[in-house]
């Protein structure tokens, strides 16, 4: 199947875990390229980072190695809408994905949208949720604090920018927060 590699290694601050890749994505060989998708515009104008990034793979470099930011999916397998995935991919790549998390244990697993989270759930801790809110998670996946913020896909206009934003910054406050011990 050709998807998206994942970026993964010990020693990470963030794991960010989308629902699965795009074509779009896949064909430009990097994450989040869709230029109506708003990751890149959220993550500059957010605490994340403090350089302007482009999206491209040289940029996706330097999430890597210079922010310790990884990047993964819930489902490797790409489509154009999240729609189109069937629960036999999410009971296949759950479980993968918990293993990747407690393999290379980042201080948060990051997952973009409330959706992506509540199939994690159901899949890989055979949990269902209905009431998952944005930001910090009760539950932790092995050493990793699990924080949710909105789907930055186009699709996904009940938040704003600023919304974005705003939650990626409270997931900074939150890491520093914890890094401190004031959590």
């Amino acid at each position: 199947m050709n998807t998206l590699p994942d970026y993964l290694r010990e020693g990470l601050s963030l794991i960010s875990i989308g629902l699965n890749p795009s074509p779009v994505s896949v064909k430009a060989g990097f994450y989040f390229a869709n230029p109506r998708n708003r990751f890149w515009r959220a993550l500059n104008a957010s605490r994340l980072v403090n350089s302007k990034l482009e999206p491209s793979e040289e940029s996706m470099q330097i999430l890597f190695n210079h922010y310790k930011i990884g990047f993964t999916d819930l489902v490797k397998r790409p489509t154009k809408m999240g729609s189109a995935l069937r629960a036999a991919d999410f009971r296949a790549g759950a479980p993968e994905l918990r293993e990747k998390l407690l393999q290379y244990e980042p201080d948060i697993a990051w997952f973009h949208g409330i959706d992506t989270y509540k199939k994690y759930l159901k899949y890989a801790e055979d949990l269902e949720k209905d009431d998952v809110p944005i930001g910090v998670q009760r539950l932790d996946i092995g050493r990793s604090h699990v924080f949710v913020t909105p789907n930055p896909s186009p699709a996904n206009a009940r938040y704003s920018l600023d919304d974005l934003i705003k939650y990626y910054n409270d997931m900074v406050s939150f890491r520093v927060r914890e890094a401190f011990g004031l959590g």
